[in-house]
């Protein structure tokens, strides 16, 4: 990882961490479940993952979880961790199109930034949607029923009652989450010049 790309996810785990709602009192409670709050800490995790790369991305998650676990680790104590898996899901869905998008625009246009095309942002928005409440509602489905600190405590009927609610709120987060990142890091890749991956690629490939 260069020094530019460095400073970036520096950058990004700091903003991350000061949006916590904690710090930035930035939140508003999803009404259909207690202890659930939209925020915006995530929207910093997912422009390192469209700017610089997955292991910036995974980094500034690890780092903010860690920071969440030591200050702000919210009504449960595994709270953190389960934002984390949130986050990790939904940038497994977000990669994965953006490295099918990259492929397709570098065999037929290599100097196209994918960032600027709205149908890859629709796409890639419903992709990380499917994966977050794919990924959060079978791991719930699991935890809900343990007793604290892993879960609640829940009974299966409440459980099960409660998995879609919780899938609506993921969706509803996803949904502002990666269309506020991805036209974020449109700017901040213009102002920082970063080269697009996929002219990098095809240079690569030229000169092999």
């Amino acid at each position: 990882m260069d020094t530019k790309k460095l400073s970036l996810t520096i950058v990004f785990t700091a903003l991350a961490i000061v949006l916590n709602p904690t710090l930035s009192h930035i939140q508003l409670a999803f009404p259909l479940v207690p202890g659930l709050y939209y925020q915006i800490w995530e929207i910093p995790i997912i422009i390192a993952l469209l700017i610089i790369s997955p292991i910036s991305s995974i980094a500034v998650s690890l780092l903010n979880t860690i920071v969440l676990f030591a200050l702000f680790p919210g009504n449960l104590p595994t709270g953190p961790l389960y934002n984390l898996l949130a986050t990790l899901s939904m940038q497994i869905g977000i990669y994965i199109t953006i490295s099918i998008g990259k492929k397709i625009y570098t065999h037929k246009k290599p100097q196209t930034n994918i960032l600027t095309s709205i149908k890859w942002l629709t796409i890639t928005t419903a992709t990380g949607i499917l994966t977050r409440i794919t990924f959060m509602t079978i791991i719930l489905y699991f935890t809900l029923p343990q007793n604290p600190p892993i879960g609640y405590g829940y009974s299966q009927i409440v459980t099960n009652a409660s998995l879609p609610l919780v899938g609506l709120f993921n969706a509803s987060l996803a949904l502002y989450t990666i269309p506020i990142a991805w036209l974020i890091a449109q700017r901040v890749q213009q102002t920082l010049r970063l080269p697009y991956q996929t002219q990098i690629k095809q240079n690569n490939t030229k000169k092999s």
